[in-house]
């Protein structure tokens, strides 16, 4: 599917500034990156360019023909930032880097559904090979994503069977090996290592198996197949018969590995396939890795929001992703449309790879089959997607569902958060807030807040900071808002709330109710009239367990703060007595009260005769005073 093309019309490009229209017009026609961004400063897309100022004027050009999106993104430019580059291929890398630094709205996002494990060959002087979900930039190598869990430990044990490589976690140099700080384990006996940790194999041939470790990793086996016949027969013609079985049995082992392999292709061509499949506003590319005609690899990545997104930007971001990560390149990239744009990335491809990757867009014959396979693949992989999705939607509990058309709600109350206060005669004023999601208590997210600006003893004004400080810094942080927000209270309350939302432009980006105490009265904004809800119905009792929860985590933060100043009124007074003496006696005694009733005797074997005597001489004297 491909968007509509629009054409700019002068009244719907934005209204240039002055600054800014002196910014196009001096930037420079060399390569580079261009930032755009919107009123408030966030940047909103990020694209690369031959010559930065004819691409960032063709932006603003009247009658230039547009997709949808960049139509819409045209709209909120404000500003712009642009870092030249020497070459083509540095905009590629650079604009990759901070598309995945900042996630502007309006650039294809690519996502993995799920954080697959690699195969790393680390960069030592005797590698390990294992298998990590962390990719650490440091010179190892690694081989992947491995979408199948089973197959990435059948192809670790088929590694470890051929090629007698070290698992253990020594840190091995020639230097260290030298010292004689290692001892061979339980592998060097049963003939799975050669022992490089007392120097029975050279970095030379060690590093040799690891070389041929990374040619079955990348699908190379018919040319390691023939080495290891050669190295046989040369054992062989040698008289080690011992060590060309050895040779022998490795190569028995790579075969049996090759042949369980899928064979998609005839020749012995390196190539990747690339396919896309879209439904609704998701859409879902699939990658295949073919080497030596054999399937080695699978990947795939979803895009979100993706309705306004042409097949062929999508195919071509796509790319560009998949080779700047990429270890290694094939000859041939097949795929089922038509990109443009594609300079940057074959200059990128020529210059790391050292010869031309040739990119096809088969009709017939069996590349086209191998296209096809791979839009099966992707069709499957986003039809799982949406039944999760599904599911997870039919997994949301009645309540909520009910508490939705309770409220009238235009969305579902998924997420709820719900505030009260709590305080004695005006002391020690907290706030509390609960969360909610799916109906169930989120406490990894509950909050609560010490009040600053509130004297007395005023639920308008201790409301109105909280609301404040919740959604003010939720605004600053960029952090998920609520569906449903719930104020323990009547309409005063929810007034005041409603003022601070308002001051903060939040009015209709969630639904905010109070809830009363004394009849369960349920308020709306703007409607003097309460809601009131039947007493036995499932969306009622989720908003009293949301409020009696705040109430419960107000009380218990209002509880801690003023035992905490008790404690030190009480007891920390006392000159002579710290915190750890404080702690001490109200750990052993009980209470401050128990304290002070306590004879020399009893606190003495407590914190000794010296600060006993203190004690009861504080208390006495206070004693004498009142």
């Amino acid at each position: 599917m491909n968007c509509g093309t629009f054409v700019v019309m002068e009244n719907e490009l934005p209204l240039l500034t002055d600054a800014l229209e002196k910014k196009i017009a001096g930037l420079p026609t060399k390569p580079g990156v261009y930032l755009h961004k919107d009123a408030d400063g966030k940047i909103i897309y990020v694209g690369k360019a031959k010559s930065l100022r004819n691409r960032v004027k063709s932006y603003f050009q009247v009658g230039r023909p547009v997709d949808a999106k960049t139509k819409a993104l045209v709209q909120k430019i404000a500003d712009l930032e642009v870092i030249v580059t020497d070459t083509e291929v540095e905009a590629l890398i650079l604009e990759n880097t901070l598309i995945k630094e900042h996630k502007p709205k309006y650039n294809v996002l690519l996502k993995d559904d799920k954080s697959y494990p690699y195969i790393r060959i680390t960069k030592e002087e005797f590698p390990k090979v294992f298998k990590t979900r962390r990719v650490v930039r440091d010179g190892s190598k690694y081989f992947g994503p491995y979408t199948d869990g089973a197959y990435l430990y059948s192809l670790l044990k088929t590694l470890r069977s051929i090629f007698p490589i070290r698992s253990c976690d020594l840190a091995l140099s020639e230097v260290s090996i030298a010292s004689e700080r290692w001892k061979v384990c339980l592998d060097y006996h049963i003939k799975k290592c050669e022992g490089p940790c007392e120097s029975h194999i050279s970095r030379e041939r060690y590093n040799e198996y690891i070389r041929q470790a990374q040619q079955v990793l990348n699908g190379r086996t018919r040319d390691l197949e023939s080495q290891l016949e050669d190295r046989m027969t040369a054992l062989a013609e040698e008289l080690r018969f011992e060590d060309a079985s050895i040779v022998k049995g490795r190569l028995e082992r790579l075969r049996e590995y090759t042949e369980k392999q899928k064979v998609l292709a005839n020749d012995d061509a390196d190539r990747d396939v690339f396919a896309l499949a879209r439904a609704e506003n998701i859409a879902c590319v699939v990658g295949f890795t073919i080497r030596d005609g054999k399937l080695i690899g699978k990947r795939h990545y979803f895009v979100g929001n993706s309705r306004e997104q042409s097949d062929d930007e999508i195919i071509r971001v796509t790319l560009e992703r998949w080779y700047l990560e990429a270890e290694h390149f094939p000859d041939e990239v097949l795929l089922p449309c038509e990109i443009h744009d594609t300079e940057p990335l074959l200059s990128f491809l020529a210059e790391i790879k050292g010869n031309t990757v040739e990119i096809m867009i088969p009709k017939i014959g069996d590349k086209r089959k191998l296209v096809s396979m791979a839009e099966t693949n992707a069709e499957v992989l986003l039809q799982e997607l949406l039944l999760q999705q599904a599911l997870k939607d039919q997994s949301v509990p009645r309540a909520v569902m009910s508490l939705q058309q309770d409220l009238r709600m235009e969305r579902m109350p998924r997420r709820i958060e719900c505030f009260d206060n709590s305080h004695i005669q005006g002391t020690d004023y907290v706030s509390s807030m609960v969360v909610f999601v799916d109906g169930k208590p989120k406490k990894s997210e509950y909050r609560h807040f010490k009040l600053r600006s509130v004297e007395g003893n005023d639920d308008f004004e201790a409301m109105k900071e909280v609301i404040t400080r919740r959604y003010g810094r939720a605004i600053e942080e960029g952090t998920p808002m609520p569906d449903l927000v719930i104020i323990d209270g009547g309409k005063g309350q929810l007034s005041h709330a409603m003022e601070v939302l308002a001051s903060l432009g939040l009015v209709g980006s969630f639904t905010v109710v109070g809830l009363a105490k004394r009849l369960e009265e349920v308020f709306t904004p703007g409607s003097s009239v309460p809601l009131y809800l039947p007493k036995v119905s499932s969306s009622l009792r989720l908003l009293q367990q949301a409020r009696d929860e705040a109430h419960r985590f107000a009380v218990r933060y209002h509880r801690t703060l003023r035992d905490k100043r008790t404690f030190q009124t009480e007891l920390t007074n006392i000159t002579g007595v710290g915190d750890e003496s404080a702690k001490k006696l109200l750990s052993i005694i009980g209470s401050v009260e128990r304290v002070r009733e306590s004879t020399v005797e009893q606190l003495t074997e407590v914190v000794g005769p010296a600060m006993a005597r203190k004690i009861i001489d504080h208390y006495h004297s206070v004693e004498k005073t009142t």
